[in-house]
């Protein structure tokens, strides 16, 4: 089996900072896509930035020029910072992983979430 598990959530009051890390772990030949979205009550899960394994990025227009995702293959680890916290960005994140398994072909995975609060 493969887990996500994601680190790195609090609470930050406006203008400030949080880093996100999501490590992968199990039985992995290979991650393809990563992604963070978020979540907040009553709404649907939305995302938010997505990194190839080659480290091409996308971001959703709402985080452009605050969120930054990056990754780390050989710790098989996604990262987002997070910079310039509004307390828009209040969610629980999620990471997400497109992974190839040795055991059980390609999944897509999910981590357990990470509450982010933003609030002074």
């Amino acid at each position: 089996q493969v887990q996500l598990v994601e680190s790195g959530g609090g609470l930050v009051q406006p203008g400030g900072s949080l880093r996100l890390s999501c490590a992968a772990s199990g039985s992995i030949l290979r991650i393809n896509d990563m992604a963070w979205y978020h979540q907040t009550p009553g709404k649907q899960r939305e995302l938010v930035a997505t990194i190839t394994n080659g480290g091409s990025t996308n971001y959703a227009d709402s985080v452009k020029g605050r969120f930054t995702i990056s990754r780390d293959n050989a710790k098989n680890t996604v990262y987002l910072q997070m910079n310039s916290l509004k307390p828009e960005d209040t969610a629980v994140y999620y990471c997400n992983a497109g992974v190839k398994t040795v055991f059980y072909g390609s999944r897509e995975v999910w981590g357990q979430g990470t509450l982010v609060t933003v609030s002074s």
